[in-house]
């Protein structure tokens, strides 16, 4: 048996050593972490929905009236009425016939894959995409071809010269850099090549549109055939969980053949009752979204009179890119220093040379919250590794 340590020195020797850190309490855009409280940006509840009194309350009437597990998979017993309710109200909100719960986005991107594709078939994906989708890519059994970031063309030409059944994969918003992917140019290359096209809005849901409905309102699109929208219920809505929607047939052939859907227990009935309580925030739109945008137009502001180069991105995600791992590491513990959370990021889950900060912004931040940032960034060193 091969010995695993010289495997994980190597990681602390390259600075890519990952660790966990445990928070205490109850989630928001000021956490604790080891008894001390840091205001965090480095969280995905883009409109501070977790802490919500009425998902809050939801979750603890469901919990006291219907217990904290499902009990079974769907297709056994642990088809509960409010993921039922769930699933119609999802449908709803995003203009689909269906949509299909699932317990994460990752688990929905391999089920949505791997039930319509075969070994003979060809799987195109973005290569940035997140890695729930390359491996989605992987697992499906077929054949695997990736085309630069956003090349549109580059893809027009793979799908072309492919001759069985095609599926495209794309984050709707990319979940590192926070660029949108270009979807209209994508949805017309599917249907030109008969293509599907499953769609990762994970990042986009609740964010983008004038209804907060993701990447397909924020380009005017309906999510249609050959689309297949993918959405998480733990980052703009502020849960867990996931879903897939799209056609009745497309949803029903994912009841019949996702084994990540079929094999699993279904999520617990309270987080779906909160789920839908934070639906109905959203869509009753109390200014979360414009909150949002009014930090994220802050922060880009300000990033730019301290001089700092921000890929391009309308979106929560906001990367400061600093190159070496060793840099990330160095400006993320300077920052903590100061009483702020931001992630390092490194490879391999950004591209070699790109390790970075990634700050995300919340509806829950403050202007003074902000401005805290842009200062503790304007002190960071500007040294190479």
């Amino acid at each position: 048996m091969k010995p695993l340590h010289p495997h994980l020195d190597g990681l602390r020797q390259a600075k890519l050593y990952r660790e966990r850190q445990v928070v205490e309490g109850r989630h928001g855009v000021e956490v604790q972490v080891g008894g001390q409280t840091y205001l965090s940006f480095c969280s995905n509840d883009y409109l501070d929905l977790a802490r919500h009194p009425a998902v809050v309350a939801a979750f603890i009437a469901s919990a006291g009236r219907d217990g904290v597990g499902a009990g079974a998979s769907h297709l056994i017993t642990g088809h509960h009425r409010a993921h039922h309710a769930l699933e119609e109200e999802l449908a709803d909100f995003v203009g689909t016939p269906r949509a299909l719960l699932f317990s994460t986005g990752y688990m929905a991107n391999l089920g949505v894959a791997t039930a319509l594709m075969q070994r003979h078939g060809s799987v195109f994906e973005d290569k940035l995409n997140h890695a729930s989708l390359i491996d989605a890519a992987r697992l499906s059994g077929a054949r695997v071809q990736r085309y630069a970031h956003g090349d549109v063309g580059r893809l027009k030409s793979l799908l072309a010269a492919a001759r069985s059944e095609k599926l495209i994969l794309s984050d709707g918003v990319f979940s590192m850099d926070g660029d949108v992917a270009p979807l209209p140019a994508l949805l017309e290359a599917a249907r030109a090549q008969d293509a599907w096209l499953l769609l990762d809005d994970a990042h986009g849901l609740g964010v983008l549109g004038a209804g907060g409905r993701g990447t397909f309102e924020h380009f005017n699109l309906p999510v249609t055939s050959p689309a297949i929208l993918m959405g998480t219920l733990g980052k703009a809505l502020g849960t867990f969980g996931a879903f897939v929607a799209g056609s009745a047939d497309l949803i029903e052939t994912l009841i019949q053949h996702a084994r990540t859907y079929i094999y699993t227990t279904a999520l617990p009935p309270a987080v779906a009752e909160a789920a839908r309580a934070s639906l109905r925030v959203l869509r009753a739109d109390d200014g979360r979204r414009a909150l949002l945008q009014a930090r994220i137009r802050q922060f880009r502001d300000g990033a730019q009179q301290l001089g700092l180069t921000l890929p391009t991105s309308e979106t929560a995600i906001q990367p400061v890119i600093l190159g070496a791992p060793g840099l990330a590491l160095a400006a993320s513990a300077a920052l903590r220093a100061r009483g702020l959370l931001v992630s390092a990021i490194r490879p391999p889950t950004v591209p070699a040379g790109t390790a970075r900060l990634r700050i995300t912004l919340s509806a829950g931040h403050t202007p003074q919250q902000v401005e805290r940032l842009l200062d503790a960034l304007g002190q960071l060193p500007r040294t190479s590794e």
